[in-house]
């Protein structure tokens, strides 16, 4: 991965630990977070940024990760699969511009609008992530 990923990364991670807090999660969930933060982007280093969800969650799957599942349905709209990991996972990730600012949603989504399209389909799954993450709070 380049380095702003891993800036990126870094950044979720530390994220979801604020985020598990609020939660009042133990120690040792907090760390599991914090690892699972460090991972969800790993798929970008084998694929491109449709797929990289999928490919790091068969990655981690194959290698007994606990948590592959977070990392598989990450930004995923349409998933049945639920769990307050993911739930965190999205929300730190939304939050987390791809240079690792917390930038907030609105400003995420901006981001995510200048780099891709109004009309493209990541810009559009993100609006409605970020809707959907907006309404749990």
């Amino acid at each position: 991965m380049d380095e702003a990923r891993l800036r990126h990364s870094l950044a979720v991670a530390r994220k979801m630990i604020e985020i598990g807090k609020e939660y009042n999660l133990n120690d040792n969930e907090l760390q599991d977070l914090f690892v699972l933060g460090l991972n969800h982007d790993i798929g970008y280093e084998y694929g491109n940024n449709l797929g990289h969800e999928h490919i790091g969650g068969e990655i981690l799957k194959r290698n007994n990760y606990k948590y592959w599942k977070e990392v598989y349905y990450h930004g995923d709209i349409n998933t049945q699969y639920s769990s307050l990991f993911l739930q965190i996972l999205n929300k730190a990730d939304m939050q987390i511009d791809r240079y690792g600012n917390d930038i907030g949603y609105t400003k995420r989504l901006e981001d995510i609008k200048n780099r891709y399209g109004e009309n493209s389909i990541t810009y559009k799954n993100a609006d409605i992530l970020i809707s959907k993450l907006r309404s749990e709070n």
